[in-house]
């Protein structure tokens, strides 16, 4: 938000930084009942929630170069303080690749739009072991709802009984998977047995234990 302000400043469209953060804020629930529909939007969308918490007006006086100002600036955080990676990851997906299989991403976002994750997963060499990428806020719909993992499917040309999704979130990922007609593997420190009924077909610590789950489910 502090470079919202300043690039706010310089266009002659001057936002308090206290309203930006009050704005900031209210964006959020507007995303948050987008979300819960498990419906998504563009990253201009967050931009313009903020601007009009600000002041209703604000986003038809901010030219388009501005806004393409503001939505660098909205994306680029994650490039600057990254998440930590699971150093096993790169060689669990070359090592599947190099197998033959091929390898989509099915991901929601939050406040980083696809577009920018995509840079970070390049950074750390990840991006290119997957043929396709799917991101909520470039389709329109979240997981859990089958239709972005159809989408994904689709893009790849496979098909649901022979896939598996591989994901952390007992919902997101296990029952959306599941409601998609496909297998799946949850990351996650809980054994398989304490995972309870409704329970993935495998589970495994981290991404580097993926090939060897993979072969138990092709066996």
């Amino acid at each position: 938000m502090a470079d919202f302000e300043k690039i706010l400043a310089a266009a002659g469209s001057p936002a308090p930084a206290a309203a930006l953060e009050r704005a900031y804020d209210e964006s959020g629930s507007f995303l948050s009942r987008i979300w819960a529909r498990h419906r998504d939007v563009p990253v201009a969308d967050h931009v313009r929630a903020i601007l009009a918490a600000v002041d209703p007006e604000l986003p038809n006086r901010v030219s388009a170069e501005i806004t393409t100002m503001l939505i660098d600036a909205y994306s680029r955080p994650v490039l600057l303080v990254p998440p930590a990676v699971d150093d096993s990851a790169l060689g669990a997906l070359e090592a599947l690749g190099q197998r033959g299989y091929t390898l989509a991403l099915v991901s929601n976002t939050m406040r980083t739009p696809g577009a920018t994750l995509r840079k970070l997963l390049d950074r750390y060499r990840l991006l290119g072991c997957f043929t396709h990428t799917t991101f909520s806020d470039e389709v329109g719909v979240r997981k859990p709802d089958p239709e972005i993992f159809a989408l994904t499917l689709r893009a790849v040309g496979g098909e649901a009984e022979t896939a598996v999704h591989v994901g952390d979130d007992e919902i997101l990922d296990v029952h959306g998977a599941r409601a998609a007609g496909m297998r799946a593997i949850q990351v996650t420190s809980l054994s398989l047995q304490a995972l309870g009924a409704q329970r993935p077909d495998e589970a495994i610590p981290r991404l580097g234990a993926l090939p060897a789950a993979i072969e138990r489910l092709e066996s």
